[in-house]
């Protein structure tokens, strides 16, 4: 059965902040309880290998840096037309898969029916595997503004009750948050 919505973290964690997405997403995991339907995934920099997921969902939130004329951590919403041009002029060069992925999406007739793209203005996105202070402090409020937009599509993602906060900010390690890569 298709997943309703999905909320797939990009990035790349050997850049510094790029792999925010993948953080957020990662965050998400361990402190929500996420209801049937909503699939959480670490796209990384996979691009057209994510294309079976991304057409069998109905809803995507797309989860990245973003640049953009604003402060570093700043949140970024882009949502309906707007995300395919944002993902081409805002996201790193090395995102041009996501373009891609967008593109074939539709080719296909098989883009989501909602996609909006969520993140923060990077600060650094050179070889790091931390994130800067910036970000960092953001991040709390891009978890919010996912737990919104997906609220807002129906889905209510809770608090764990045992939810270890600032845990992520050990970056190295990123549990498998169940992609299916298409060969």
């Amino acid at each position: 059965m298709p997943d309703e919505l999905l909320v797939l973290g990009l990035g790349n964690l050997l850049l510094g902040d790029d792999g925010l997405g993948i953080a957020a997403v990662t965050r998400l995991e361990r402190e929500y309880d996420v209801p049937p339907g909503v699939r959480l995934a670490d796209g990384g920099t996979l691009g057209l290998a994510l294309l079976g997921l991304f057409a069998e969902s109905k809803h995507a939130i797309l989860v990245d840096a973003v640049r953009a004329d604003a402060r570093a951590g700043s949140l970024v919403r882009i949502d309906g037309e707007e995300v395919a041009p944002a993902v081409r002029e805002r996201l790193s060069p090395h995102q041009v898969g996501v373009a891609d992925l967008l593109d074939a999406a539709r080719l296909m007739d098989s883009y989501p029916a909602s996609v909006t793209l969520l993140g923060l203005v990077p600060e650094k996105m050179d070889l790091s595997l931390e994130r800067s202070d910036a970000v960092e402090a953001g991040l709390d409020s891009l978890i919010e503004a996912i737990v919104c937009e997906a609220r807002g599509l129906g889905y209510e993602l809770s608090p764990k009750k045992s939810a270890a906060s600032g845990a992520d900010r050990a970056v190295g390690v990123v549990p498998d948050l169940g992609v299916q890569h298409e060969r």
